[in-house]
């Protein structure tokens, strides 16, 4: 794969609860509380691809210039969602970077 495009947003996602007492085997994936990934513009490795799905428009908004708070947000690139099947919550933080 050749990436050509200097993506400047980075992205970390990172699992802040699993299920009600916080277990892996509340989560498919077996995530735990605690587990982060970063991204700039693919699907992390190991992360969920539902959950991906969920928060992708997000990121897009965040890439064009939009503020999280609008969507319930904590901070212009800041915002905490459950995964599509609610066993897992995430927090996702982006970042303006150098491509």
């Amino acid at each position: 794969m050749k990436k050509w495009y200097p993506e400047d947003w980075l992205f970390t996602i990172e699992a802040l609860q699993v299920g009600k007492e916080n277990r892996a085997e509340e989560c498919r994936l077996g995530l735990e509380a605690g587990d982060t990934f970063t991204c700039r513009f693919e699907t992390p490795a190991g992360f969920c691809p539902t959950s991906f799905i969920k928060i992708f428009p997000s990121i897009e908004a965040v890439r064009c210039g939009g503020d999280l708070r609008n969507l319930g947000g904590n901070g212009p690139a800041e915002m905490t969602f459950l995964c599509p099947d609610g066993a897992v919550k995430f927090r996702i933080t982006g970042e303006q970077t150098p491509g």
